[in-house]
Order: C-alpha cells, then sequence, then structure tokens
C-alpha cells in the first residue's frame, strides 16, 4: 500500500484490524511459491515485489525478503536490510545471489543449490535493488536514473522501509539492522543516520533500529587512498616509482575530481597489476575459458569451498529467464532493457550526484547515539583494501577496549580484529571484497557474532 492515506489510516486503532487484514493481503500476492530451479523442501518463506517511494515520478524499489527457516523460529529473529554498492549494483546479483542468501546458482544459469551458510539462518534478511534503475527497480522519469546521488539513495530507501513495515507490520517492532559491502560503505551509514535521526521526530514511525555492518567499505576518501596505494604496494602489484607518483599526484581529501597526472598514473597501476581479479587477487578472473571453472581447492588452500570467478555469469542468465521473473514478481513494467547485475546508465561516469568525501562525521553522530557499529573487512580486496580501512578508522581516535587479537574457526585464524569503544573491526583471511563469496563460513561466524554482540572467537 504504502500511501500517506494507508499510513493514516493504520495509525488509528479502529483502522487496525483492516490495515493488517490489507497488509496480509498484499504479503500473500508477494509470496514466492516456488522459484524455477529451486531445491525442494526449503523449509522457509520468501517475499519479493516492488514498493512505490515516490508517486509522482513513479519510482519503486524491487525487494527480496527471505525469512529464517520455520525451524529456527523466524518470528524470534531479527530483521536484516542487505544493500550492495556500485554505485549502481543490484543487492540480488551480488548479496543474494553469491554471497549471504538462500541460494546459489549453478553454471547452467537455470537451476539452484542451497547455501549451507545463508544468514537467513540468523536472520530474516530483506535485500533491497537500490537505487532506482538498478536491476529491477524502476522509474518512470528517465531523468531520476541520470540524477541519482546519496542523499536521494538514502531517502527513497527510508520511505521504502516505512512503507515496506506498513505492508510487514510483523516486522515493525523487531530489532532491525542494516549491513553492505563496497559502496554500501556509503548508502549503509547514510540510511543509519537518517533512521536514527527520523526516530527522533514525533511524526515520524520509530523503527527498531540498533545498528549496522559494513564490508570493504568505502569511508574516507583521504584515507581509503592513502591505505589502498599501500596495500598495491606492499602486495607487490605496483612499482617504486609509480606508488611514489600516486602519493603526491592523487590528493583524494580535497577534490572528488582526480588530477590528469593522478590519472595518469592510475593507468600505469592498472597497467603494472596485468591480469588480475583486483577484487580477489589471489583467485584468477574469469574469461571466456572453460578451464577457469575447475576446482581450485588445491591452488587455493585457504578456501573452505572451490571459488567460481564467474558467478555473475549464472546471475545474469538466471534472472533474465522469464520465468524466474514471473515466480519473483519482477519486471511488471516491461523493462526496455534486460536485468543486468550493474546498471549501465546509475553510477557511471558522471551520472552520480552528491557523493561525501567522507562518512566519518556519520560514524560519531551514531557511536555517540550508543549504535552497534562493525567493520569487516577481506584481506585480499586490493579495491577497498583491509589498509584503507583500516586508515579510516584510525582517523576516528576512538579509545582501544580489546586490543589486536587473532580470532579462531576449528582452531585456525579466521583473521584478526580490534575492539574500539563504539566500534568493532573485523578482518577476514583469504577474503577478498565480497566477504562471503571467498569465506562463506568465517563471514557466518563473523553475522552471528554481530548479532549476539559479542566479540569474535578467541
Amino acid at each position: 500500500m504504502g500511501n500517506s492515506l494507508f499510513s493514516v489510516l493504520c495509525l488509528s486503532f479502529l483502522f487496525w484490524a483492516t490495515c493488517y487484514s490489507l497488509s496480509s493481503g498484499d504479503q500473500e500476492r508477494e509470496r514466492i511459491t516456488w522459484l524455477p530451479g529451486q531445491p525442494t523442501n526449503v523449509g522457509f518463506a520468501q517475499y519479493s515485489g516492488y514498493v512505490t517511494v515516490n508517486q509522482q515520478a513513479g519510482r519503486a524499489l524491487f525487494y527480496w525478503l527471505v525469512e529464517a527457516p520455520e525451524s529456527r523460529g523466524p518470528d524470534s529473529r531479527p530483521l536484516l536490510l542487505w544493500l550492495n554498492g556500485g554505485p549502481g549494483c543490484s543487492s540480488v546479483a551480488y548479496g543474494a545471489a553469491e554471497e549471504i542468501g538462500p541460494f546459489r546458482i549453478n553454471p547452467d544459469g537455470k537451476t539452484l543449490y542451497l547455501n549451507p551458510y545463508a544468514w537467513n539462518n540468523l536472520a530474516n534478511v530483506l535485500f533491497l535493488e537500490s537505487p532506482a534503475g538498478v536491476g529491477f527497480s524502476y522509474s518512470n522519469t528517465t531523468s531520476d536514473l541520470y540524477t541519482a546521488g546519496d542523499q536521494k539513495t538514502a531517502e527513497d530507501a527510508y520511505v521504502f522501509l516505512v512503507n515496506w513495515f506498513e505492508r510487514f507490520p510483523q516486522y515493525k517492532h523487531r530489532d532491525f539492522y542494516i549491513a553492505g559491502e563496497s559502496y554500501a560503505g556509503h548508502y549503509v551509514p547514510q540510511l543509519s543516520q537518517l533512521v536514527y535521526q527520523r526516530n527522533k521526530g514525533i511524526k515520524n514511525p520509530v523503527i527498531n533500529f540498533k545498528g549496522f555492518m559494513v564490508g570493504n567499505a568505502v569511508t574516507d576518501d583521504y584515507h581509503d587512498y592513502i591505505g589502498t596505494f599501500e596495500y598495491w604496494w606492499t602486495h607487490g602489484l605496483i612499482s617504486d616509482s609509480t606508488y611514489k607518483i600516486l602519493r603526491v599526484a592523487c590528493d583524494f581529501g580535497s577534490s572528488q575530481h582526480p588530477s590528469s597526472d593522478c590519472m595518469k598514473a592510475l593507468r600505469v597501476a592498472e597497467v603494472e597489476q596485468g591480469n588480475i581479479d583486483p577484487y580477489s587477487i589471489y583467485t584468477r578472473p574469469c574469461n571466456n575459458t572453460a578451464s577457469l571453472r575447475r576446482n581450485l581447492r588445491g591452488h587455493y588452500p585457504w578456501m573452505s569451498r572451490a571459488y567460481d570467478p564467474c558467478t555473475e555469469r549464472y546471475s545474469q542468465a538466471y534472472f533474465n529467464l522469464p520465468e524466474v521473473q514471473k515466480a519473483f514478481h519482477a519486471n511488471v513494467t516491461g523493462l526496455s532493457y534486460p536485468w543486468k547485475t550493474c546498471s549501465d546508465i546509475v553510477g557511471v561516469g558522471n551520472y552520480w550526484g552528491d557523493s561525501p568525501l567522507s562518512m566519518l562525521p556519520i560514524y560519531r553522530e551514531l557511536i555517540a547515539a550508543g549504535l552497534r557499529i562493525w567493520v569487516f573487512s577481506g584481506d585480499t580486496d586490493a579495491v577497498v583494501p583491509v589498509t584503507a580501512t583500516r586508515y579510516s578508522i584510525d582517523a576516528l581516535k576512538l579509545p582501544t577496549i580489546t586490543s589486536w587479537y587473532p580470532w579462531y574457526d576449528h582452531g585456525k585464524v579466521g583473521g584478526w580484529s580490534q575492539v574500539y569503544k563504539g566500534l568493532t573491526l573485523v578482518t577476514v583471511t583469504g577474503a577478498g571484497h565480497e566477504v562471503p563469496l571467498h569465506r562463506p563460513r568465517q563471514a557466518y561466524i563473523l553475522f552471528r557474532s554481530f548479532l549476539d554482540n559479542k566479540p569474535m572467537p578467541s
């Protein structure tokens, strides 16, 4: 429903039963009864559909809710909103299909298999394709696709949440968390700040927001780039001379537009790095040769299962199947373009508006508010590397509660952690940019510790 009249009516006890009945009807219409290629007896409920966030412009965002299995008591589990970044990339393509979702897609692009480390075993998980123009989310106002930015993305996501909670009122008072990775290092804190601030307004609905978690997150341009260049150099990806030029020419702390000298040095760095997957520097990139799809476990024994670098291709195939879109109640407007893992327009080139240089002021505000904040980092990512994250967190100058220590999984080091006053940092060894893709079991332990608000197992 989601319009203002519906919201006003639902505030009245007199109309509560009617509103709940309407919400239940919407829920049932958006229930996923079966996904093509899905394993049998999955044991959990799924819903998907659209929530209008701007009636006048015709902007609507697509969501996929995966509840906890019946055996784990979904009614007592918290709600997690997951966002992917880009900007312009799909949370269904990445978060749901190859990271924390209940299913993974087989190489045939038609069938699914269960993810044993799916996060819905611990919480009810809500995936959102944001902003409009990403994935199945759309706008009837074409200019929206060319004028997206951080502020509009946060505002639309907040309106989505308010309207979605009206549609799913059983979640209204549930503990609520937000998580994401990469450029969602902007989305997550910004939306968290909006929810926190609007919760203080008398006229705004209260969302039972408890905290957020971000991974390999774009946080503070100045410190991020210092840490990134340092990571490239210390991991032997670039030459000494290029490293020195980058340090001098790229001053991202004062401008969003890199100088010509900086761009030249970045192009040299790209050539020096060669044909690697910068999101996971020790794994092979995906290309057209079938030989790369073989089991890589022998080459990379620190991985819990074979890593397939071509997972995005499987998503592209699966989510463009007409029967899949029908099962998801998706593409109801008949989009003129195919579903893609990342938009060809949103966030590309100059088609992104505001993007603050730093999220650290928001961190300071929300730390002072007492919200739970965890930051994690896979240490084989060269795009937003662990050194970048550590420099950004150091800039907060937080007191240390628990000094740097190794955490363990089955007697083996899973990474390292440091607990600050108001923030917990966790690294995951051997994981790339998408931590749950490369180290699913360790990411699961991380999420469980976050929900329990307990330090990583030492």
